[in-house]
C-alpha cells in the first residue's frame, strides 16, 4: 500500500523547533499526540505524522535546504483562504515567506500555495485544495 508512515525532522533547537513548528502544523490540521524531552510527535487522525526531535548524533547545529536531502514539506491547507491566512499570521511564528513576488501562484498559474521558511532554514509549502 502506498504512502507515508511518517516524517521525522531533526532539529537543533527544540524549543524554537516546538514553538514554529508547532504554529505551523496547528494550523494546518495537525494536533501535538505525543511528546518527551527530545521531541514530539504531530498527526491528524491515524495517517502519517511528523515528528520533531533533537539527536546527540545531529552533523552540525544548521539545517541547509539547499543541500542534497529533503528540501521541503509540503502540507493541505485547505481552502485558498485559508492558506491566505496562514501565510498573513506566518511572519508573527518565526516563519518567513518565500517567493512573495510570485504568490500564490509561484508554483504555476494552478497551483495555489505559499512557501514558508523558519529561522533555522527548514522549508514548508502550504497548498489549497482544488477549486
Amino acid at each position: 500500500m502506498p504512502g507515508f508512515h511518517h516524517v521525522e525532522v531533526w532539529v537543533a533547537d527544540l524549543a524554537s523547533a516546538r514553538a514554529e513548528w508547532g504554529w505551523l502544523l496547528t494550523a494546518v490540521g495537525f494536533e501535538r499526540t505525543g511528546h518527551w524531552t527530545e521531541g514530539e510527535t504531530w498527526s491528524e487522525g491515524d495517517g502519517p505524522y511528523v515528528t520533531l526531535t533533537t539527536s546527540p548524533n545531529l552533523s552540525g547545529p544548521q539545517h541547509d535546504r539547499r543541500a542534497p536531502g529533503v528540501n521541503h514539506l509540503a502540507f493541505l491547507g485547505g481552502s485558498r483562504a485559508q492558506v491566505d491566512a496562514v501565510m498573513t499570521a506566518a511572519s508573527a511564528h518565526g516563519w518567513r515567506p518565500l517567493y512573495q513576488e510570485r504568490y500564490p501562484f509561484a508554483g504555476g498559474p494552478s497551483h495555489y500555495a505559499g512557501w514558508l521558511e523558519n529561522s533555522a532554514g527548514f522549508k514548508a509549502e502550504i497548498v489549497a485544495d482544488e477549486d
